[in-house]
């Protein structure tokens, strides 16, 4: 039956997640208005997440020669010390790109973009507050793409400069000479061999034991290695219990350690976690409760507890990540206008962490395996072990497979090294179509590449008893 409403579909945020799903729902005729608060368009994976440090990561290899140095036997040099125009010269470029490119894309497909800060007025209905006044939009269906943003622990004084989060960073006018990172997450650890890359002396605190514990221990265990080689003080088992920035010329960060002991740095950024974006969109007026880190609760197919009211991206928490929130809008929309054909997501979701050097995984790790009493095996190749390898003068990295040992089935793949997260994808197709060893060995990937690694793993695999 035909709607009354002026709109099918109102999306509220711009990301990745709210992009997606208004692309999708607009090229299937349906009449498309989407909320963005910012005043540019791409949420935080195009303006201060996901694009951002990715790009950075390749400038810091690229300025600092890490890629190659050495490796055709003449040591390239810059004719200055790299500065914070240096480093953010690429990415101010491929965020300014990106945004203009968002916003082609959505013109393009007819979908309306309005600015301003959306809230539930009902589950129908959206108050849009903007410069110039208000404005109510009306649609048969809400979702809800807010997104993500940095935790800022209580008593913490984030200035922007010497206090600064994951935002707050991309904002630097220089090159910090020590930066303490709080945190050992993800991004804690992706920034850490960043600015260690640029020469900055990096101390990475973290209140756990270790790094990153939902990753195979190999890889952990070389990460930290790659860490420490790279000059990044691991501080384990360390808590900051407060900081306070020393206001002399320059102003410096000085954080007091529980225990006893203190750290100095020009500047501390804090990656501690980030809490969904749901405060001030009036969820309490339909009924919604987020979850105390701002969260909110999705069915199978994205819908909330509210009829009519769907949600995606990080705003509904695991896995929060750019590539998953594209795929949840995509199912959402197929979901709420019956497009049958284009509801099915994958099970088997990659993890690109963009470190130097890159992680990449896909399935279970051994451990995980081991939980769910299957009985497994593994099969390690090293990057130097290949070719490929050799040529681009890979020192340290490798691929392992984990597979079950009856009937050599694939349940996992953990890289890292160079190229780990584009080399997933073949992984990920192991995984979610149950491939054996015997796959891998038939196929024949061209020569040499570093797709050689997953062969080689195969190989060694119908070796072992």
């Amino acid at each position: 039956m035909a709607t009354t409403r002026p709109y099918d579909l109102i999306v509220i945020g711009s990301g990745p997640a709210g992009e997606k799903a208004a692309l999708h729902a607009a090229l299937h005729g349906r009449r498309v208005v989407l909320v963005e608060k910012s005043p540019v368009l791409g949420g935080a994976g195009v303006n201060t997440g996901t694009l951002p440090s990715k790009t950075l990561k390749e400038t810091a290899l690229y300025l600092s020669g890490l890629s190659n140095a050495g490796l055709f036997g003449v040591q390239r040099q810059l004719e200055h010390a790299p500065e914070a125009r240096d480093l953010f010269f690429r990415e101010r470029f491929v965020v300014r790109r990106e945004r203009e490119q968002v916003s082609r894309q959505l013109l393009r497909d007819k979908v309306e973009i309005v600015f301003g800060t959306g809230s539930f007025l009902d589950a129908h209905r959206i108050e849009v507050a903007m410069a110039t006044g208000t404005r109510e939009l009306e649609a048969d269906f809400v979702l809800i793409a807010t997104g993500s943003s940095p935790d800022h622990p209580a008593g913490v004084p984030f200035d922007g400069r010497c206090i600064c989060d994951s935002d707050s960073i991309l904002q630097l006018d220089r090159i910090p000479r020590s930066l303490c990172i709080v945190g050992s997450g993800v991004i804690g650890c992706e920034y850490a061999t960043m600015f260690a890359a640029l020469g900055t002396q990096v101390t990475l605190v973290n209140s756990q034991a270790g790094l990153l514990p939902f990753l195979d221990p190999e890889v952990v265990a070389l990460l930290g290695d790659e860490m420490r080689r790279a000059g990044i003080e691991l501080r384990p088992g360390t808590r900051v219990e407060h900081l306070d920035i020393v206001t002399e010329e320059p102003p410096f960060g000085r954080a007091q350690l529980a225990g006893g002991g203190v750290l100095k740095a020009d500047i501390f950024l804090f990656a501690t976690g980030r809490s969904g974006n749901t405060a001030g969109l009036g969820c309490d007026r339909i009924g919604l409760q987020p979850s105390p880190h701002g969260t909110l609760a999705v069915d199978a197919t994205y819908g909330t507890a509210v009829p009519g009211v769907y949600a995606v991206g990080d705003v509904i928490g695991f896995p929060a990540l750019g590539s998953t929130g594209m795929d949840q809008g995509r199912v959402a929309v197929t979901h709420m206008f019956g497009l049958h054909g284009l509801e099915r997501i994958a099970t088997a979701i990659p993890f690109g962490i963009y470190t130097i050097p890159e992680i990449s995984m896909v399935g279970l790790t051994e451990a995980e395996a081991g939980k769910r009493g299957l009985d497994c095996a593994t099969s390690r190749v090293d990057y130097a072990e290949v070719p490929r390898g050799t040529i681009l003068g890979v020192e340290h990295g490798f691929l392992k497979l984990v597979y079950d040992r009856k009937n050599r089935t694939v349940l996992g793949v953990h890289l890292i090294g160079p190229q780990a997260t584009e080399l997933i994808h073949y992984g990920m197709e192991l995984v979610e179509d149950r491939k054996t060893l015997a796959h891998i060995t038939a196929e024949v990937f061209n020569f040499p590449t570093l797709h050689e690694l997953y062969k080689q793993a195969a190989y060694a695999a119908w070796t072992q008893a």
